[in-house]
């Protein structure tokens, strides 16, 4: 078993909101690893959309990010580009 890790910094202005994080579930449901999310002291299933939500990660947050799995370094690479990407939103 592989793992994975990387730290991410959300960069769209709304933040982690409710469609943010649904686009973050849909892509980390991709994998059949188990990918966590960590803004201390909370920790959350990536593939969870009411754990991502508690994280309250607005504009700015670093987030700690890991993949334990099989395809551990595809989803971290993945997350990372979504968030990156500002899930997908013009602002």
């Amino acid at each position: 078993m592989s793992t994975a890790s990387a730290e991410v910094t959300i960069v769209n202005r709304l933040g982690l909101h409710a469609r943010a994080a649904a686009a973050l579930v849909k892509v980390a449901g991709r994998f059949a690893s188990k990918i966590e999310l960590v803004n201390e002291p909370r920790r959350a299933d990536a593939k969870s959309i009411m754990a991502v939500m508690v994280l309250a990660a607005t504009q700015g947050t670093t987030l700690s990010l890991s993949a334990q799995g099989e395809d551990a370094e595809q989803a971290v690479a993945a997350v990372t580009a979504l968030i990156a990407d500002r899930f997908g939103e013009n602002e």
